[in-house]
């Protein structure tokens, strides 16, 4: 057997690379698989870094921890009540820049509500042109909306809005006259789906135990100002998605966990179903006359 003559290196090893970046040296290896990271590819840990796929994996064994009512616990912002304030100012800033053209083509009326149904849920997201009308939609969206995000999860977070604001225009379209201007008077805002949310969360903190007395309070100071005369304000609105928001939170936050998936879907479609009919039904006993240009 040959042996090395004295002073002859060794052969060179070969520059460890990221193996998701062949064309990247690195000499940072990660503390869970021992591979080579490259800065890109590097997340810190509790001691040294770890590569994307050891982090991905784990996120994947790790159990979810989910909240008393089944939500899951998230870190982080409330992605779902932040996208909708950015929706309601988008669209708050397009009713200011189009002279009022986009509120013509999203708002809400009774008499245009069969021929354009879309106009049920767009009408949520306008806003008079005043700044207090949308910034009192927000705040309250706001307070409300991380909790019920937090508590509900995402999904059932996202119907009980949408089924309140839909509420809220069906609440308008029940209580209008078609003899009466009611029946021609445009509604917008955010605060038929408002007051889901307050009847919701007020259902939710019962379930909770804690005291739900402030919610009370602003839901009836909230409902009284709405009579008002000269506030011009849709209080049907606000009754519509508060009769939503209560029965949507009782299913929610009362459903057995054995059943948890089973009642929430059943009383999110039931809702929904009962809207269609409840509209169908108004405008089948109105003359054709009166749902037409």
């Amino acid at each position: 057997m040959s042996v090395p003559a004295f002073g002859t290196p060794e052969p060179a090893q070969p520059a460890p690379v990221c193996p998701r970046h062949p064309d990247r040296v690195s000499y940072v290896r990660c503390q869970r698989c021992g591979r080579p990271a490259c800065p890109e590819c590097q997340r810190p840990a509790a001691v040294g870094v770890q590569c994307v796929d050891c982090v991905r994996e784990q996120a994947r064994t790790v159990p979810r921890t989910q909240t008393v009512l089944g939500g899951t616990v998230r870190g982080g912002r409330p992605v779902v009540t932040l996208t909708i304030i950015a929706l309601c100012v988008g669209s708050w800033l397009l009713q200011l820049v189009t002279g009022g053209e986009w509120t013509q083509q999203l708002a809400f009326a009774p008499f245009i509500g069969e021929v354009e149904p879309y106009r049920f849920l767009t009408a949520a997201f306008l806003h008079s042109t005043g700044v207090f009308h949308i910034l009192f939609n927000m705040y309250a969206l706001w307070i409300t909306g991380p909790f019920l995000e937090q508590m509900l999860g995402r999904v059932r977070f996202v119907a009980l809005y949408v089924l309140a604001a839909l509420g809220g225009s069906v609440g308008v379209l029940l209580l209008a006259d078609p003899a009466t201007q009611s029946w021609y008077t445009a509604v917008v805002g955010a605060s038929g789906a408002v007051f889901g949310l307050f009847g919701a969360i007020l259902l939710v903190l019962r379930r909770l135990g804690r005291n739900a007395t402030q919610i009370l309070v602003l839901i009836g100071i909230n409902v009284a100002i709405g009579f008002i005369p000269g506030t011009n304000i849709a209080w049907q609105a606000h009754l519509g998605g508060l009769a939503v928001g209560l029965i949507l939170g009782a299913g929610y936050a009362y459903a057995p966990k054995a059943r948890r998936t089973v009642w929430s879907v059943g009383v999110t479609v039931l809702v929904a179903v009962a809207l269609v009919a409840l509209t169908v039904l108004k405008y089948s006993s109105v003359a054709p006359g009166y749902v037409a240009f």
